[in-house]
C-alpha cells in the first residue's frame, strides 16, 4: 500500500525581484530552504540566495480543499504556492485521486488567490510588481516513501507500471505498453530502493522521507527557472514587435537626423541589459556542485520540461535584440555624418555667396 503524499506546486511569476530581506521582516514566520544532498556524496547542494518558505497556517493562511498550504518566494521575482495532502491508502485510490487533484481547476484558483494575498502583504519587498494576469506553472509530484514498504524501485515499476504511468499521463483509460514505456523510460534512480519518474507537468517520486524532500526542491526549482524563462521569452516577443514598428515608422523628421534609430539604440541596450541580468539571476540561482545524483536529476526533469528550448528561444533573441542595438548604433552614426557632411557643404556655399557679393 502506498505511503506518502501528494505536493502540487503552482508557481506565478509576480515581478523582476523579490527582496527576501523586506518579505522577512514582514512575514515573522520563515525559513531559508536548502537542499540536502544524498548522504554518499559530501559536498552540499544551496542556492545562492536561499528563497523563504512559509507555511500557511503559520502566517494565517488556512487549509484549502483538505490541502496544507506553503508558499516560497524567491529573490528572482517567483513566488511558489504548494498544496500538500496524505496519498489515499490504496494504489487503486490514489489513481483515482491523482486524476481528480489534477483536473480539479479549483486548485489553480485557490494559489492565485493565496499568491495575491501574499503579495498585499509584502507588495513594496517586489520589484516591478506585475499587473493583471500573472504567467504560471502547476506541477504535480506524487511521493512514496520507500522506507514504508522496503520494496525495491525495480519491483514496484514491475508491479505498478501501468498504473504509474496511467496516473502521470493523467489518462483515465489504460495506456499501450509503448506509452507505458515512453513514460517510464524517462526515470533516475542512484539506490536500489528509489527511482524518479519525471515527465512535463507530474512527476512520481519513490525514496525515504529524506531523499524525497531534496527531490522536491530541485523539481519545484526547475519549474521556477521555466517559468522565469517562458515570461522573458514572451516579454522579448513584445520588445521586439514594438522594435520593428518604430523603426519602419515614418515621420516627418529627416531620416538622417538620426533621431529614430538613436532613441531605439537606447531603448533596446536597456532592455537586453536587463534581461540579460535577469535570466542569468534566475539561471545561477542554484549551483549542483560534487554531487551527480542531484545534476542528473535537474538534467532530467529540465529535459520533460523542455526547460533548454526556453533557454535556447531567449538566447536567441537576445542576440537579435543585440543585432538591432549594433543596426541602430550604425545607421545613428551614418546619419550624424551625413548630417555634419551637409552643415558642411551649407557652410560653404554660404561663405562662397559672401564672397561673390
Amino acid at each position: 500500500m502506498p505511503h506518502g503524499h501528494l505536493t502540487a506546486f503552482f508557481l506565478f511569476e509576480v515581478g523582476d525581484a523579490i527582496d527576501l530581506e523586506a518579505v522577512g521582516a514582514q512575514i515573522d514566520v520563515t525559513v531559508s530552504a536548502r537542499l540536502a544532498p544524498r548522504p554518499a556524496t559530501p559536498p552540499y547542494v544551496q542556492y545562492q540566495q536561499p528563497p523563504l518558505t512559509m507555511d500557511g497556517a503559520a502566517i494565517g493562511l488556512a487549509d484549502v480543499l483538505g490541502f496544507r498550504v506553503r508558499l516560497k518566494a524567491f529573490d528572482y521575482g517567483v513566488i511558489s504556492v504548494a498544496f500538500t495532502r496524505e496519498l489515499p491508502d490504496a494504489w487503486d485510490a490514489l489513481l483515482e485521486s491523482g486524476l481528480e487533484w489534477q483536473e480539479d481547476g479549483r486548485l489553480e484558483k485557490h494559489a492565485e488567490r493565496l499568491c495575491r494575498e501574499l503579495l498585499a502583504r509584502i507588495a513594496g519587498a517586489v520589484t516591478k510588481l506585475r499587473e493583471g494576469q500573472f504567467l504560471n506553472e502547476d506541477y504535480f509530484v506524487f511521493t512514496v516513501f520507500s522506507d514504508a514498504s522496503g520494496e525495491t524501485a525495480q519491483a514496484l515499476l514491475s508491479t505498478r507500471g501501468n498504473l504509474i504511468a496511467q496516473l502521470l499521463r493523467n489518462e483515465r483509460q489504460q495506456l499501450s505498453s509503448q506509452e507505458r514505456e515512453e513514460v517510464l523510460r524517462h526515470r533516475l534512480s542512484y539506490y536500489t530502493s528509489d527511482v524518479v519518474v519525471a515527465t512535463w507537468n507530474s512527476a512520481l517520486v519513490y525514496d525515504s522521507q529524506t531523499g524525497a524532500s531534496g527531490v522536491l526542491e530541485i523539481l519545484e526549482f526547475a519549474n521556477s527557472q521555466l517559468l522565469e524563462f517562458r515570461y522573458y521569452d514572451h516579454l522579448l516577443d513584445v520588445e521586439l514587435a514594438r522594435t520593428y514598428a518604430r523603426l519602419q515608422r515614418g515621420g516627418w523628421r529627416p531620416p538622417w537626423i538620426g533621431r529614430r534609430y538613436a532613441r531605439t539604440a537606447r531603448q533596446i541596450h536597456a532592455l537586453f541589459i536587463d534581461v540579460n541580468e535577469l535570466t542569468d539571476k534566475a539561471e545561477n540561482a542554484l549551483k549542483i556542485a560534487g554531487d551527480v545524483y542531484a545534476a542528473r536529476l535537474f538534467a532530467i526533469t529540465a529535459a520533460r520540461l523542455g526547460l533548454e528550448q526556453w533557454k535556447g528561444n531567449v538566447r536567441e533573441k537576445l542576440k537579435t535584440v543585440d543585432d538591432i542595438y549594433r543596426f541602430a548604433v550604425e545607421h545613428t552614426s551614418m546619419a550624424r555624418g551625413e548630417f555634419l557632411e551637409t552643415i558642411v557643404v551649407i557652410l560653404i556655399l554660404l561663405e562662397l555667396v559672401f564672397l561673390v557679393h
